[in-house]
């Protein structure tokens, strides 16, 4: 792990506010803790549990700025639930599964994979909320406008980036290898059928850029994080093109251990999940961390919805 932000549930701290997706979009500065009341929970039901609840999240965009993020994330859960809250950041997506199979983070942001993944490592684990955009999520295509390809509407264009130099993004996330991967099988193009082995430019940003400057023809990214990157205005996407959107499939979600009510006190699993759940675009406070994730509102995950990608991923050898 590269370092820790520990909050108590009486803790503020500075966070500069990105209106972007999950974090990408440049706006002002303003204090993001103030969105954050005070505690309202019993620290489970075991009462003033002094044990730190550690948080974690896959690192699939700039670490600075995942860095403003999630220590706010830590605080709003402090002021919810009167625990000791901690950030851990990590390097990549294998280490934020490695530290939840070891008990080092109770609560996680997976993506779709990295989630699968670690729940077959920790059997109980479970899916309690989701963005309203992750039930549906999608993957994109893009491609510099020199590489000469057009956009297609169906899975079988894929079959036009043969012989195209193409970027996943990390080696494990799902809209940005596993389920862009999984369409090109579909439409029978193979690593061999591209101009060298694919590259892992290891974050959607990262893929972006590297097919805004023409290192790679293709790029396979999460759709939400284009979006914003194109709202920014920061990348010069005059040379990109979009090829295709996938159709949707279940992604990112936060995944809690087992063992958390033990661990925290009884009810602890549902008092977090309540308050994710409650967060409200409506109130002006709670609407600035909705912003940072992209979402309008959280909801509730189902462990079922992640069946799909766990059928793609044990076909691909990422399992087991």
């Amino acid at each position: 792990m590269t370092g820790t932000t520990r909050t108590t549930p009486s803790a503020a701290s500075p966070l500069s506010r990105r209106r972007l997706l999950l974090g990408v979009l440049a706006v002002p500065a303003v204090p993001l803790l103030s969105a954050c009341g005070g505690g309202s929970g019993s620290g489970g039901a075991g009462g003033g549990s002094t044990r730190t609840l550690a948080i974690s999240a896959i690192p699939d965009q700039d670490p600075e700025l995942l860095n403003r993020l999630y220590p706010a994330v830590a605080d709003c859960v402090a002021a919810a639930t009167d625990l000791e809250v901690e950030y851990r950041p990590v390097t990549d997506y294998t280490a934020v599964v490695r530290a939840f199979q070891r008990g080092d983070v109770h609560l996680a942001w997976m993506g779709g994979l990295t989630g699968v993944q670690a729940r077959e490592l920790v059997p109980g684990a479970t899916a309690i909320a989701q963005r309203d955009i992750d039930a549906d999520f999608h993957s994109l295509f893009i491609a510099n406008r020199r590489a000469g390809l057009e956009p297609f509407d169906d899975v079988s264009g894929l079959s036009s980036i043969a012989g195209s130099s193409l970027t996943f993004g990390s080696e494990t996330s799902t809209s940005g290898r596993l389920m862009p991967q999984y369409f090109m099988e579909q439409a029978g193009i193979t690593e061999a059928d591209l101009a060298g082995a694919p590259g892992f430019s290891g974050s959607h940003d990262a893929t972006i850029e590297a097919v805004a400057s023409g290192a790679y023809d293709v790029g396979a990214v999460n759709e939400q994080v284009f979006t914003a990157t194109q709202e920014a205005g920061e990348v010069d996407l005059s040379d990109v093109v979009v090829l295709w959107r996938s159709p949707g499939y279940a992604d990112y979600h936060w995944l809690v251990r087992p063992d958390l009510d033990e661990e925290f006190g009884e009810g602890t699993t549902d008092e977090l999940r309540d308050f994710l759940l409650g967060l409200d675009a409506g109130n002006a406070k709670e609407a600035e961390i909705l912003e940072l994730f992209g979402a309008e509102s959280f909801i509730a995950a189902d462990d079922a919805a992640y069946d799909q990608l766990e059928e793609v991923a044990r076909a691909q050898g990422l399992l087991g």
